[in-house]
């Protein structure tokens, strides 16, 4: 029994679909397509992936793995195996950085790296405890040619906050790691009503709330003060178990548009100006890569769209 339940957030599956469109309309809304023709893709950046696993074997995504360990008691505790036994964290890394191939989809960030940190099993439950130890892990984590860990994505929640779940995301943060948070699928369809998710809510963390096609929040998307921006989240196309493809949707979907997208600007802004770039400024410029739209008669949401 775990002592602190968390989640991955349920999402809804639409179908399982095998794409001849290699660049999915969600990632050419974000204009992640044009940070490629100037020659930023995230290469190099490594993006830790909290979740259910990955599928080491997906053809579209096998190449940008860099490392892996699994917290959980699957594959009988053995730590070096982070196989998905349940699809999500596949679906995620896939939307992250699914590199170009002959078929299907490909990721905002087609050549980043991922560090797959397995806290959750085929049933998407985990603890709050498990959660903790990967962020601590992924922030000291160092890869084989001394890489650190530059963005970490979270596609999971609790309904309450946990004080070592905040001190490690606050770790984190002080090590200019950016944390990115879905909002969650408690959503009411009412912008000025809020529903509040952990790690999500913290105000450290960069929360990832969801948006359609047409920049309409999402009606399952979690609202509330602390959301800092909003992400294509409805009926997105990306890898799943099996070499297969699923369209899943949900704030799970959002989070890591955002993950993919702080890669490339990582990858820009310091090639641009030749300094590592901190925490905050990353912040800044993320939202300087968005488009303030209106929500309704009161409200803007910021979201995410590549400059």
């Amino acid at each position: 029994m775990y002592k602190h339940n968390i989640n991955l957030f349920p999402t809804q599956t639409n179908k399982n679909f095998e794409s001849e469109e290699l660049i999915p309309k969600n990632i050419m809304s974000i204009g992640a397509n044009k940070k490629w023709d100037q020659g930023y893709t995230g290469n190099g950046i490594v993006i830790a992936i909290l979740d259910s696993g990955c599928d080491t074997k997906n053809l579209n995504l096998a190449a940008n793995i860099i490392d892996g360990y699994n917290f959980t008691e699957e594959h009988n505790g053995d730590t070096s195996n982070f196989e998905d036994l349940n699809g999500h964290g596949t679906h995620v890394a896939g939307i992250i950085a699914a590199s170009k191939y002959k078929k299907g989809t490909v990721g905002v960030a087609p050549n980043a790296k991922l560090l797959i940190l397995k806290v959750l099993d085929e049933f998407g439950k985990g603890s709050v405890e498990t959660v903790v130890t990967a962020l601590n892990y992924a922030t000291k984590w160092r890869g084989p040619y001394g890489e650190k860990v530059r963005v970490i994505s979270l596609s999971l929640g609790t309904r309450n906050p946990n004080e070592d779940m905040y001190t490690a995301i606050k770790e984190a943060v002080e090590e200019d790691i950016p944390v990115v948070v879905a909002s969650g699928n408690d959503g009411d369809g009412n912008i000025n009503t809020d529903e509040y998710r952990y790690p999500g809510a913290y105000d450290e963390v960069i929360e990832v709330g969801a948006v359609d096609d047409d920049n309409n929040i999402a009606p399952f998307t979690n609202t509330n003060r602390f959301v800092d921006i909003y992400a294509p989240g409805v009926d997105i196309n990306s890898t799943f178990l099996d070499n297969e493809f699923a369209v899943l949707s949900g704030t799970s979907m959002a989070a890591p548009h955002v993950a993919g997208a702080i890669a490339i600007i990582i990858e820009e802004y310091e090639e641009k100006y030749d300094i590592p770039l901190r925490e905050h400024d990353i912040y800044r410029l993320l939202r300087n890569n968005t488009d303030l739209i209106k929500a309704d008669e009161k409200n803007n949401i910021n979201v995410l769209s590549l400059k």
